[in-house]
């Protein structure tokens, strides 16, 4: 397995407390802005932390106290020209999110600042967010004459319903975090964002990981298909669930009265 004390991150931070990581996107100087260097460094990181199998959840924040990410890093987006380049930039950064997406454990968004563009699409590839009072969310990117390309256009329609996307997308505003609450764009706004993910992930970690690994599963291939086709998803992965240590434990745990010491098993 590689060490992270063997890799040199540059434009990210990873730091591990028990079965927890944070993920801190650390450019303040460029409010975050998300560089092919700073993607290429967040899918070896989510690499990294795969392979650690004391990794039970993960929060993804910003560096500083203006931004979460203020979004792509706009200097290299215009020395791109054509349509292959514009192509392969958005199937880059579609990759390192979907990466996100796809991770078995549970993802935490700290937004403690501005979540624009880019950043706005790294939250929405996690599986909870978290404002802070002062976040400002949005995807401004037709003021730019583009569209969001990480993967924006797709997940906020499915997050909040297309009209409320499109809105957000066609205006170009940016929302407060009450507003953002209001509309189901974030799960939670809290004085210091990194501190309620902290809470709601150590909540987390004390279930049955096996479960929440099947519950993410279940959701995210679900919204691929009929409501018959997610409920066969559904079963099948309820049958696995029964199949582990795990399932034993927490019932036996419950008829016990005590806590269930899940090894993931």
């Amino acid at each position: 397995m590689t060490s992270f004390d063997e890799f040199e991150f540059r434009n990210i931070q990873v730091d591990r407390h028990g079965g927890l990581a944070v993920l801190t996107v650390d450019r303040p100087k460029a409010l975050n802005a998300l560089s092919a260097d700073t993607f290429a460094e967040i899918a070896e990181a989510l690499d990294l932390l795969m392979e650690d199998p004391e990794v039970g959840a993960l929060i993804v924040t910003g560096g500083g106290e203006k931004a979460f990410v203020a979004g792509a890093d706009i200097s290299e987006l215009a020395a791109m020209e054509g349509v292959y380049a514009g192509r392969e930039a958005s199937l880059a950064g579609q990759d390192v999110m979907h990466q996100l997406t796809s991770l078995p454990i549970p993802t935490i968004a700290a937004i403690n600042g501005y979540a624009l563009g880019g950043g706005l699409e790294l939250a929405l590839a996690c599986d909870i967010r978290v404002a802070s009072g002062t976040a400002r969310l949005g995807l401004p990117e037709v003021t730019l004459g583009l569209l969001p390309g990480y993967g924006g256009t797709q997940r906020l329609a499915r997050l909040i319903g297309a009209g409320r996307a499109l809105d957000l997308m066609l205006t170009a505003r940016q929302v407060k975090a009450e507003e953002a609450l209001a509309m189901g764009l974030v799960n939670y706004v809290a004085d210091n964002a990194l501190t309620k993910a902290r809470e709601i992930a150590e909540t987390m970690l004390k279930n049955g990981p096996i479960a929440m690994s099947l519950v993410k599963e279940a959701v995210r291939r679900g919204l691929d298909t009929t409501l018959e086709g997610g409920l066969e998803i559904e079963a099948d992965l309820f049958g696995m669930a029964m199949s582990t240590q795990d399932f034993r434990e927490g019932t036996r745990a419950f008829l016990d009265k005590r806590r269930a010491e899940f090894k993931g098993e």
